[in-house]
């Protein structure tokens, strides 16, 4: 092996080694109620999309809503944890990857209530709904993306 090729295998195993990593660090725990199928159903969008959950069925979600600070106004049937950022609800995959490598200086993300055609909620009827970038310091509100509009 010549001393290029080496230093390219060094090369792509530390590329992979740090691509591995990160995957390993996107784990969620996810607060909610145990009679919950809807909150099952997201729990399993997430996870198809290669990411850990650890589901925690509360008798008290409000209280631990309370405990995390989540906005009353952003409420939905469960809450979960990921790398330090709150995710309120039905909130697509797509959208907790984005937040996740964009790592903007927010609380989390929400959508509130529970939304027909959000991941977990697929009924056959399509309600538009926002997903609400929020930031309980600044208590600023914003939209970080629209669905079925």
């Amino acid at each position: 092996m010549s001393i290029s090729q080496y230093w390219c295998r060094v090369g792509l195993s530390a590329v992979l080694l740090g691509f591995s990593s990160s995957l390993l660090a996107q784990a969620m725990t996810v607060y909610k109620s145990e009679s919950c199928g809807c909150c099952n159903d997201w729990i399993d969008h997430v996870r198809e999309a290669g990411i850990e959950v650890e589901a925690v069925d509360l008798i008290h979600l409000n209280r631990k809503k309370q405990e995390l600070g989540m906005p009353p106004q952003l409420a939905s049937c469960h809450t979960a944890v990921i790398e330090g950022y709150l995710i309120e609800g039905h909130v697509p995959v797509s959208d907790i990857q984005r937040l996740l490598q964009e790592r903007p200086a927010i609380t989390g993300l929400a959508v509130p209530g529970m939304p027909h055609g959000s991941p977990g909620m697929e009924t056959g009827r399509l309600d538009s709904y926002d997903v609400i970038g929020f930031d309980l310091k600044t208590e600023r509100l914003e939209v970080w993306s629209s669905y079925n509009q």
